[in-house]
């Protein structure tokens, strides 16, 4: 979905249910790839939840710099609760970007901040956890994206074997 190119990359994760959700996520917005760092996934990967099995078409790469290699025209959004951030709700998402979130028990480093194109925050009570961040994030690029779509087609492609259900006309 969308037009331009989007990544995740996910520093340091260490919860393996975060990271099969945050691939089913990436699968349903039409991520272009997965990155990670850190070794605490490699030890907990065995148990992923990655219910979609978007592992098979989305590549999940392990890399040490998560923002190495990247084409020009990427740009590095951390998604971080930091002073001085951009509320998501402001956020106008550039076509291709590199959404880089912290570790479910830690924060960006200061020198990833720095480097950012932009640092963004979505606007929450307290934190939400990895998952439910990357799930929103990518959502609102999709929202403001002003893609057309071919809503009843998306929903007979998407739904569940078992779901028939329409809206009849009142």
């Amino acid at each position: 979905m969308g037009s331009g190119k989007s990544i995740v990359a996910l520093s340091n994760p260490k919860s393996p249910t975060n990271v099969g959700a945050v691939m089913r996520a990436a699968g349903c917005f039409g991520v272009s790839e997965v990155r990670y760092n850190g070794v605490r996934f490699d030890r907990a990967m065995r148990y992923a939840t990655d219910t979609h099995f978007a592992a098979d078409i989305i590549p999940l790469v392990r890399a040490e710099n998560l923002v190495s290699e990247l084409p020009s025209e990427i740009k590095i959004v951390c998604i971080e609760l930091a002073e001085g951030a951009t509320s998501l709700v402001e956020f106008e998402h550039p076509a291709h970007a590199l959404y880089l979130f912290g570790p479910e028990d830690g924060t960006l480093s200061q020198q990833e901040i720095d480097s950012a194109d932009a640092v963004v925050f979505v606007p929450t009570t307290g934190c939400l956890n990895l998952a439910a961040t990357v799930n929103v994030v990518l959502y609102d690029r999709l929202a403001k994206s002003g893609e057309k779509i071919d809503d009843d087609a998306l929903i007979t492609q998407s739904r569940d074997t078992n779901n028939r259900v329409k809206v009849r006309s009142q």
